[in-house]
């Protein structure tokens, strides 16, 4: 009985084995389209409670590893934005990179992007009020 359990447990291991593997690799970064998806993907801007919408650029350089190489620098800040706001999205740029990184890429992809600078935008617009409904046809003629 102990020997099936274990000729059971090994066929079905060796079914999935196959299937963790194919799902582990395809998680791994091929491209840098998958690169920035990833990074957007990972992007939580600030409540609009803490700050107003605002756009934001930041440059960040990769090793070959996923990790993050030196210092991000952030190039662009909406002129708008005020202080508080500039800080919050600073905070969560930083926060996105520590929740990204390292990133999965390939072997090939990390050796074509290792040192080489990524500009990453992140651009938050305001909803505008939808415009109330112009009804000319119900509009009231002057006589």
């Amino acid at each position: 009985m102990a020997a099936r359990r274990k000729s059971i447990a090994w066929y079905a291991a060796a079914l999935l084995l196959p299937m963790l593997t194919a799902k582990a690799e395809a998680q791994q970064l091929d491209t840098i389209k998958d690169v920035v998806t990833k990074l957007h993907g990972c992007w939580r801007p600030p409540p609009l409670s803490r700050a107003n919408p605002m756009d934001i650029t930041v440059i960040v350089s990769f090793n070959r590893e996923g990790g993050i190489l030196g210092h991000p620098r952030i190039t662009y800040e909406s002129e708008q934005a005020s202080d508080n706001d500039r800080l919050q999205y600073r905070i969560a740029v930083m926060e996105t990179l520590q929740r990204c990184t390292p990133l999965p890429f390939t072997e090939g992809l990390g050796g074509a992007v290792a040192g080489r600078p990524f500009v990453v935008p992140f651009r938050i617009r305001k909803t505008s009020p939808k415009p109330a409904e112009r009804r000319a046809w119900l509009s009231p003629k002057i006589p």
